[in-house]
């Protein structure tokens, strides 16, 4: 039973900021455009492509997806480092509906936000080995961080369930018999005691732990002050 991991999230732009700036620099007659080099399909002379020196040093910083005049998908070397670090991916009206970044900083995507109609992160969703399969995912509202699940195990199926209240991890679930559910409950109170509750027979009705119980759940018990992660 480990304690939730503090994770820092990149600061992303709520709704397509970057794609409409490429697309207006790239039609325009400015300085900052003639930092922009467009690529078209040989066949059909359709703009696929536009690589974009951000900051003028005179190397490729940002590579924008195109499909005409729409943006599909950005990918930004933000600290130039030679791997990619965010991708953005753009829907028809070129709403930003996806963001991935690397935890790992190694040019591969391990971490996808996903914004809800008002620009806010509404989801997150890590693969915590790298491996592309998600195994956690954390739930925002008003870009904060109000559940998670993860599966600590790699077996497939959520193990722990996270919620906070505000600021506050209120209460974590264990599925200590791999069923895909829980069956062991830490609650924290706002006083700062805490409860420990079992789901003997596996039906959601869980009870109050006696003895040994609520003595090893105790020990193992997470940090009910860890740092509540938000979105950046």
């Amino acid at each position: 039973m480990t304690a939730p991991r503090s994770i820092r999230l990149p600061r992303l732009p709520a709704l397509g900021v970057v794609a409409a700036t490429l697309v207006a620099l790239a039609c325009g007659g400015s300085s900052s455009s003639r930092r922009i080099t467009p690529e078209y399909d040989k066949k059909t002379g359709r703009l696929t492509l536009l690589k974009y020196d951000s900051n003028g040093d005179g190397r490729v910083d940002t590579w924008s997806y195109m499909d005409g005049a729409r943006v599909v998908r950005i990918e930004i070397d933000k600290d130039q480092d030679g791997n990619i670090d965010r991708w953005e991916y753009y829907g028809p009206d070129q709403t930003l509906t996806k963001a991935g970044f690397s935890r790992s900083n190694d040019g591969k995507e391990d971490a996808w936000s996903y914004f809800g109609a008002d620009g806010t992160i509404e989801r997150v969703e890590m693969s915590t080995k790298g491996d592309g399969k998600i195994t956690r995912v954390e739930r925002y509202q008003k870009s904060e961080l109000v559940a998670a699940e993860e599966d600590t195990d790699g077996d497939g199926l959520m193990d722990k369930w996270e919620t906070y209240d505000g600021t506050r991890l209120s209460s974590v679930a264990f599925d200590t018999q791999h069923r895909g559910r829980p069956d062991r409950r830490l609650t924290y109170r706002a006083d700062g005691s805490v409860a420990f509750e079992i789901d003997r027979n596996g039906d959601g009705h869980f009870v109050a732990a006696t003895g040994s119980e609520a003595r090893h759940a105790a020990a193992a018990s997470p940090n009910p002050q860890a740092a509540v992660r938000s979105p950046r």
